[in-house]
C-alpha cells in the first residue's frame, strides 16, 4: 500500500515539473507579455455587448426612453472601460519591487538555503523587504502588495494598489449587464405582444413589417426578423452567462469585505482557498515552481501550512 502511495506521489511530482516552467523575469502589469487568452475574450465580449446595446436594441425602445437609457448605459460603459483599464495597467507590486529594474532576471529559489520564499518579511526572489500581507505571485514573478489573487481576465495581479479599480469594474460590469438583459427582455416581450412599440422610429414607415432596421438613427441597415431575433438570443445568452460569472465573483468579494482582515487566511471565506493556494506546491519537487507559489503571508502561517500539507500527504 505504501509503495502504491509513493508511486502516485512520484507521478504527481513528475506531472508538476512538466506542467509549468518558471518565468525568469517579472511582469509589470496586464499588458506585459505574454497576454492571456481570457484577456482577449474579456475585451471581445465587452465590445460585442456594447455594440449590440447601442447599435441594435436601445434604438428599439420608445422615444421617451431612448435618451435616458443611452445616458445610463453609456455612463456605465465609460466608467467600466476606465476602471478596467486602470485595473490592468496599474502595477500592483510592492513599493521596493517597483523601485527595482524589471529588466533584471529573478534568481532561482534554493530550498537548501531557505525554507520559504518570504522569511521575516524578506523575499529571496525579489531580494527586497516586503510587508506582512505581500505574496510572491508565480504568474507575475514578483511580490504583490496586499495580494488578493491573480486575475486571468485582467492578466494582472489584484492587490492593494488596484483592488478598488477591480471591484468597481465588477460592479459596473454587473450593472451594465443587468440593464442590457432588461432591455432585451422588454424588446422580446413587446415583439410578441405589441410589435409597434419597438418600431416607433419614423424610418419604419417606409419598410415592410417583416423588415427591421439596425444601427438607427445614423446608419440604418435593413434586415429580416429572424436576424434580429437570432442576434437578440445570442446577446441575451452571452449577457446571462457573463452576469452569472461576474455576479458570483462580486458576491464573493462583497462577503469578503465583511471580514475584519479579508487578506488573512483566518477569514472563513479564504481559509480553504488559502490552504490550497499556499500549500499545494509543497507536494512538488520543482523548486522554482514551489518557490513562486508557496509564499506565506506571515512566517507562522507558512509553518502551519507546511505542517498541514505534510500531514495531508501522509494521510
Amino acid at each position: 500500500m505504501d509503495l502504491c502511495g509513493r508511486s502516485q506521489r512520484g507521478a504527481l511530482r513528475e506531472a508538476s515539473r512538466k506542467q509549468a516552467s518558471p518565468r525568469r523575469w517579472s511582469r509589470v502589469n496586464g499588458w506585459s507579455w505574454p497576454l492571456h487568452t481570457f484577456q482577449a475574450v474579456a475585451w471581445t465580449t465587452l465590445f460585442v455587448l456594447a455594440f449590440a446595446n447601442f447599435g441594435i436594441f436601445v434604438p428599439l425602445l420608445p422615444p421617451n426612453w431612448n435618451l435616458v437609457i443611452y445616458g445610463v448605459t453609456g455612463g456605465l460603459f465609460c466608467f467600466h472601460f476606465v476602471v478596467h483599464l486602470l485595473a490592468i495597467s496599474i502595477d500592483p507590486a510592492e513599493t521596493n519591487v517597483r523601485l527595482k529594474n524589471y529588466s533584471e532576471p529573478v534568481p532561482t529559489f534554493d530550498p537548501s538555503k531557505h525554507t520559504h520564499v518570504i522569511e521575516n518579511q524578506y523575499c529571496h526572489l525579489c531580494e527586497v523587504t516586503v510587508n506582512k500581507k505581500a505574496k510572491h505571485c508565480r504568474a507575475c514573478n514578483k511580490c504583490v502588495s496586499d495580494f488578493d489573487h491573480h486575475c486571468k481576465w485582467l492578466n494582472n495581479c489584484v492587490g492593494g494598489r488596484n483592488y478598488r479599480c477591480f471591484f468597481c469594474s465588477l460592479v459596473s460590469a454587473s450593472a451594465s449587464l443587468l440593464f442590457l438583459i432588461t432591455i432585451l427582455l422588454y424588446v422580446f416581450i413587446q415583439y410578441f405582444v405589441s410589435p409597434e412599440e419597438v418600431r416607433t422610429h419614423p424610418l419604419y414607415e417606409d419598410v415592410s413589417k417583416d423588415t427591421w432596421l439596425l444601427f438607427l438613427p445614423l446608419f440604418p441597415v435593413k434586415t429580416k426578423t429572424l436576424v434580429v431575433l437570432g442576434i437578440g438570443v445570442f446577446v441575451l445568452l452571452l449577457s446571462a452567462l457573463s452576469l452569472l460569472l461576474l455576479g458570483h465573483l462580486l458576491i464573493f468579494h462583497l462577503f469578503l469585505s465583511m471580514c475584519p482582515d479579508p487578506h488573512s487566511s483566518l477569514c472563513p471565506l479564504r481559509s480553504n482557498m488559502a490552504q490550497d493556494e499556499v500549500c499545494w506546491p509543497l507536494l512538488e519537487t520543482s523548486t522554482s515552481d514551489k518557490s513562486q507559489e508557496e509564499t506565506p503571508l506571515e512566517g507562522q502561517q507558512g509553518s502551519f501550512c507546511s505542517e498541514a500539507c505534510r500531514g495531508h500527504e501522509r494521510a
